[in-house]
């Protein structure tokens, strides 16, 4: 067996237990990377050691633990009462109004992954206050995010307008905007249709308390103004300076424990420690199925499907399938975007602009999935005590769902945005 074919098998079993057993998939999948560098099929296990995702870790260990810090000494409860509180109950507006900022937010400059991580602890909490299903949030903050990712301002739009110049295509950024957004859209407008019934377990707004045992509809407190000054601090830095996530959260949540907000042992005991452990274990798994060679062989094996008539929609379903487990902005996009030309004319048809528009929206219509970094911070800002195995299925079905859904969906419409391009 090759490489590449053990490693592509490798994921598979991954894939196949996360819907299946309980068992931790970071465990799992860390398990079977070293297994395939000690059988030689991914190079010497230092090298696969080398391969483990630190930065993506360092990121999320440091949000979760920022928020967690605000969580656990009661800031976001309060917070997240008064925007209940504000928007009427909330449960009917709510997701439409994290939808709304996501998108606002992440068109504005930071991208999705800085909006999702910005909002998810808030939108999830103001959830769950509200009686909102916790998957609902997630998908309405990582599609709105998502849905403003591409705009010209952003640094994912930036990477995308530079790939496809690349293939010879210039004007294309409004566009790609549009479409992205659109697609977006209506993927979250289905599944605020078809998931807006109250989760079954809401929680109190008037009469809980928080983990200090107080009252989450109480004033603010001094320890409460200090969390929330220190937020907006980082938020600012966050989206003015563009200060990396993880190491600026870091520095946050040191300001916040000196400055006696919380106990340093609580603050580390909000950590989902086993939502980072399954994340970055999956990630490594990814590393080595793209240094074996096993995406090339799952794009080979996919692409011999296209037609000039099909083209959209079917690299739509390849790039969407492949995100599911690799970076968009960092592998899809650079590898397949400049390629558009040289594609449409091996098939011997198609056009190239609405092949890179079917590659934007297709890859960007998954990162909901778990495996994403979207994905894992919406499931690291679950509250305490919700079911994070069950939303971490419910991201991942939905994210493999939406391989097809792109695929249609570029396939209908590529050509219309497409047009809008000048040229």
């Amino acid at each position: 067996m090759s490489p590449a074919t053990a490693s592509l098998l490798a994921l598979l079993v991954v894939i196949g237990v996360s819907l299946t057993s309980r068992i931790n998939l970071g465990v799992l999948a860390i398990a079977l990377a070293g297994g395939l560098a000690l059988l030689g099929a991914a190079g010497r296990p230092d090298a696969v050691l080398a391969l483990f995702p630190s930065s993506l870790f360092l990121t999320l260990a440091g949000v979760t633990l920022l928020f967690g810090i605000a969580q656990e000494n009661g800031t976001l409860q309060r917070v997240a009462a008064r925007a209940v509180a504000a928007w009427g109950g909330g449960s009917g507006r709510l997701p439409l109004l994290f939808f709304v900022l996501a998108a606002m937010l992440a068109a504005a400059g930071p991208g999705a992954i800085a909006a999702t991580a910005l909002l998810a602890p808030l939108a999830l909490r103001a959830g769950a206050t509200a009686g909102v299903r916790p998957f609902l949030m997630a998908l309405m903050v990582s599609n709105g995010a998502n849905a403003g990712n591409l705009s010209p301002f952003s640094a994912v739009g930036v990477i995308v307008e530079a790939q496809m110049l690349k293939a010879g295509i210039t004007g294309a950024g409004w566009a790609v905007f549009l479409a992205n957004f659109a697609a977006h859209a209506a993927v979250a407008g289905a599944a605020a249709l078809l998931f807006r019934g109250p989760t079954a377990r809401p929680v109190a707004t008037s009469t809980g308390g928080d983990a200090d045992g107080q009252n989450q509809t109480g004033p603010f407190t001094r320890v409460h103004v200090i969390t929330l000054a220190v937020l907006a601090v980082w938020i600012a830095a966050v989206v003015a300076l563009r200060a990396p996530l993880g190491l600026s959260a870091f520095a946050a949540a040191a300001v916040l424990i000196l400055g006696g907000a919380i106990e340093d042992g609580r603050a580390l005991r909000s950590i989902p420690w086993s939502v980072l452990l399954t994340v970055s274990g999956v990630s490594l798994l990814v590393a080595v199925l793209e240094k074996s060679g096993g995406m090339d062989l799952m794009t080979d094996l996919l692409a011999r499907l296209a037609t000039p008539g099909l083209a959209n929609g079917v690299l739509a379903f390849v790039t969407g399938l492949i995100s599911t487990y690799s970076s968009t902005s960092g592998v899809v996009y650079p590898a397949f975007l400049p390629t558009v030309g040289t594609l449409a004319a091996k098939l011997g048809g198609g056009n190239p602009a609405e092949l890179a528009l079917s590659i934007n929206v297709g890859a960007a219509l998954v990162d909901v999935s778990p495996l994403s970094t979207i994905g894992a911070l919406c499931l690291a800002a679950l509250p305490a005590g919700e079911d994070s195995r069950r939303l971490f299925r419910q991201l991942l079905l939905w994210g493999f769902a939406m391989v097809p859904v792109g695929a249609v969906l570029c396939q209908v419409f590529s050509g219309a945005f497409a047009a809008l391009i000048p040229g």
